[in-house]
């Protein structure tokens, strides 16, 4: 098998991993929203803020599905449509992610500051890397500096991704935790908060993979290019 080949057999592989992962997460998602809590979801985020000493961060509400996300620059947990106002597992699980990660900037947690730090060299990589890659594709002969180039700018990316990955699991962590401790999970839906944030951490680990897997390929492409 060649490395080309093997390159597609991942990349595929990943793909399908990234869609059984991805529905997986889905179907999680609807079967907890089934399971009822006394709290919603906005009010499962003011109390974890509170209990860990955070009052200078609010919790609104933002458009979208699972387009919930903690901005530092704001101090905001922007909870989507379907966890902010509702009351079930489901959306006690992710409100409180969220607050994992205002309790992470809170606390200065490495990870979370050193991918902080790439945001903007991310930025404004991707909004150029594509087109680098693909001039550098074009002219993998004539110019190989240029592919080169583009490979620097992909594996920020990369790093990114990789970075990433701890800085989610430690806000699920902080989360099953806390919502143990808090008493808003009992023995029966513990483990479905935490099954919830698992499925949603692989989504990280899936997306990490694939980055790689893409770095490798173009790298490979800049190494064989006399052959």
């Amino acid at each position: 098998m060649s490395m080309y080949t093997l390159y597609w057999v991942i990349f595929v592989g990943i793909a399908l991993a990234s869609w059984l992962v991805s529905a997986n997460l889905q179907h999680k998602f609807k079967k907890y929203s089934q399971t009822p809590l006394g709290l919603s979801g906005k009010e499962v985020a003011e109390k974890m803020l509170r209990d860990n000493g955070i009052y200078d961060v609010q919790v609104t509400s933002v458009s979208g599905h699972l387009s919930d996300h903690f901005n530092p620059a704001t101090k905001t947990v922007n909870l989507s449509e379907s966890v902010y106002s509702q009351y079930n597992i489901a959306a006690a699980a992710v409100a409180a992610h969220e607050c994992g990660h205002a309790i992470q900037h809170a606390t200065a947690y490495a990870p979370l500051k050193m991918r902080s730090a790439l945001v903007p060299v991310v930025s404004f990589s991707s909004n150029i890397v594509q087109w680098v890659l693909l001039g550098g594709m074009l002219l993998l002969n004539a110019f190989p500096q240029l592919l080169l180039l583009g490979i620097i700018l992909f594996s920020m990316t990369t790093l990114f991704s990789f970075i990433t990955l701890p800085v989610e699991i430690d806000a699920s962590r902080r989360a099953v935790a806390w919502l143990s401790n808090a008493g808003i999970t009992n023995s029966r839906t513990y483990g479905m908060a935490a099954g919830a944030l698992r499925s949603a951490a692989y989504t990280y680990v899936v997306a990490a993979l694939g980055s790689l897997a893409t770095l490798l390929y173009y790298v490979m492409l800049y190494m064989r290019r006399r052959d």
